[in-house]
């Protein structure tokens, strides 16, 4: 009997990926976004506040993917480990 969990790895794996690609790229939009000490002063809603918003919800979202990879790859480790007891 062949034993194979190798694509819930790589499903749990692929999700960590994605996960810190949305992370990076929401961070570095954050980082890129023009900061003006007018605006800022005078409490005025702007664009930019707005994209930073949405960036730190996009990092959010990035987080929980990973974290959901994550917890894939802990139940294929655990299945993978209880096949292989129940099968020696």
């Amino acid at each position: 009997m062949q034993i194979s969990s190798t694509s819930a790895f790589t499903a749990g794996i692929n999700t960590i990926q994605s996960g810190q690609r949305r992370v990076e790229q929401a961070a570095g939009e954050i980082a890129s976004a023009p900061v003006t000490a007018e605006r800022a002063q005078a409490n005025e809603p702007s664009a930019a506040r707005s994209d930073i918003a949405d960036n730190m919800v996009e990092m959010r979202v990035g987080q929980y993917e990973a974290q959901a990879g994550a917890r894939v790859v802990q139940t294929a480790d655990k299945v993978l480990g209880t096949l292989i007891d129940v099968t020696a």
